[in-house]
């Protein structure tokens, strides 16, 4: 299995292929849908893993990283809180983007299930095993829930993203095609997207925060911060130095 790559591509409307162009955007859910997120998990070279003990290989090999709630969004209590760095991603700028809009924190409810740890009513051909699928609970609130829809709409019109609205319970299902959001994010980036908001934690106190930028690597960035790699690591609780466009890094302060 390889690990997803970061990649800019002129045709990038075509990595998608006609799936998503051919058929009407809403969040009801098809087989066509279904069809689309397990293309896309192949074209990644994705595993679905099996087993509690293969998706905690994978994070110890930097295939799938720890997501942890912040100020934007919680992480409800599930038993395997890790993703694909892009997904990761994913949750942070929607995150960061639906607390703004809405005042309330976005609220994860699954994230990575390996087989063996499916729920019964759960597709057979889910792309939760992959890593590359989250779960969102339904708010109460009108304007947040069409807010919300709104935005995976979008995403989905731009082929970066499979969305569905489930109701048992209620919530969403998210598939994010890796590369293909990678590369939205870059020409967002390029574009000169306002940077994010600078975090706080209790009593106000700023937190430094860095984006990290393609061609970037943890020694660049900790040259140009005057800190090191092993404290940009312990303050990101990274488990390798794989790092990627897009990924806020909390960077050490007091040095």
């Amino acid at each position: 299995m390889r690990p997803a790559i970061i990649i800019l591509a002129f045709g990038f409307a075509a990595l998608t292929n006609a799936g998503t162009e051919a058929r009407a955007q809403s969040l009801k859910g098809s087989r066509a849908s279904v069809d689309l997120q397990n293309r896309i998990a192949k074209e990644h070279d994705f595993t679905f893993t099996r087993s509690t003990a293969q998706v905690k290989r994978f994070v110890k090999s930097g295939y799938l990283v720890p997501v942890r709630s912040n100020g934007d969004y919680h992480v409800k209590r599930i038993s395997h809180p890790y993703a694909r760095p892009e997904v990761a991603l994913f949750i942070e700028r929607l995150g960061r983007q639906y607390h703004a809009a809405c005042g309330e924190l976005l609220v994860v409810t699954s994230l990575t299930r390996p087989t063996n740890r499916q729920p019964r009513n759960a597709s057979a051909r889910s792309v939760h095993p992959t890593g590359m699928a989250m779960d969102v609970r339904r708010s109460t609130n009108r304007n947040c829930r069409s807010w919300l829809e709104r935005n995976l709409l979008q995403l989905e019109g731009a082929g970066v993203i499979e969305a569905t609205r489930e109701r048992r319970p209620p919530h969403y299902h998210i598939a994010v095609f890796p590369r293909q959001y990678s590369a939205y994010v870059e020409r967002k980036l390029a574009a000169g997207e306002v940077e994010p908001r600078p975090a706080t934690v209790a009593g106000g106190q700023r937190i430094a925060e860095y984006r990290v930028r393609r061609g970037d690597s943890l020694w660049s960035i900790a040259e140009r911060h005057g800190t090191s790699i092993s404290d940009i690591r312990a303050a990101n609780d990274l488990r390798s130095s794989r790092i990627y466009a897009g990924q806020v890094l909390t960077m050490p302060t007091g040095k």
